[in-house]
């Protein structure tokens, strides 16, 4: 179902979601809890990703994976059309055991490819997972392949200025990111100073704690509206004031409305 610009659709496979945007939109900063992996058909865009600033024209695969803060910003005023999935951790992995025979990759290893055969995947795998008619059998072979060409074996765990620190206060926010969490708590949580925790956690992160709390309320809430949650009621479960709180940061990050998202799984 259309919401303004943004089509959000249901595939074959559960945990998999599409996405299909005509759209000038400026996304804010944010991250997703699922990989995502599309095509930008139309237009071009420069955005952040965990490796940089990055640019992605026609023809490009764009990638992202989960956690990875990023943003989007169309060039010029022309909007651009992309097609996206977004899929469930536990669905990569478990192809990437298969793909690999238990060696752990899994981690998109570029956040925009110009390789054309990637983008032929990709299309692929797109057409067939919204064919309702198509054997589940052409579903999962399609997404094999393109997991198989865009996976890489993950990095070693990285040595942090305060890594382990930043893990224990993100950890909270994670555990529990509908309540009133303070600066100082996540100080006394991390064992850092608070300035020092704003700062290596942005430095890790990508994102000062409370962006990050904002946005993993956000997550929340896009969960709970996927469940069949009212809108009102699932503002006030993922802890936003009010719904239209809600609303300006669900939008500012994924482009659609909570209420078209609503709409579109109704």
């Amino acid at each position: 179902m259309a919401a303004g610009r943004f089509q959000i659709l249901r595939t074959a496979i559960d945990g998999i979601e599409a996405v299909v945007a005509d759209s000038s939109h400026t996304f804010a900063r944010h991250s997703h809890d699922t990989y995502g992996i599309g095509m930008i058909e139309r237009g071009a865009q420069t955005s952040a990703s965990g490796r940089g600033r990055v640019e992605a024209k026609a023809g490009n695969t764009i990638t992202v994976n989960p956690g990875e803060v990023h943003d989007g910003v169309p060039f010029g005023d022309a909007p651009r059309a992309w097609r996206m999935l977004y899929l469930r951790p536990e669905i990569v992995a478990a192809a990437a055991r298969d793909i690999f025979e238990g060696r752990p990759r899994e981690e998109f290893y570029a956040p925009v490819l110009a390789d054309r055969r990637v983008g032929a995947l990709a299309s692929a795998a797109l057409a067939a997972l919204l064919d309702e008619q198509a054997a589940p059998l052409g579903h999962e072979e399609r997404l094999l392949l393109l997991l198989a060409a865009v996976l890489r074996e993950q990095p070693a765990k990285r040595a942090g200025i305060a890594a382990s620190g930043v893990d224990r206060a993100r950890e909270k926010l994670d555990s529990m990111p509908a309540a009133t969490i303070t600066l100082e708590d996540l100080a006394e949580e991390s064992g850092l100073g608070r300035f020092r925790l704003v700062r290596d956690f942005a430095r890790v992160t990508g994102l000062t704690p409370h962006a990050y709390l904002i946005q993993r309320r956000t997550e929340l809430a896009r969960r709970l509206i996927a469940a069949g949650t009212p809108l009102a009621e699932a503002a006030a479960q993922a802890g936003f004031a009010d719904q239209s709180h809600m609303t300006r940061n669900f939008t500012r990050r994924y482009g659609y409305t909570p209420g078209a998202y609503h709409a579109a799984l109704a």
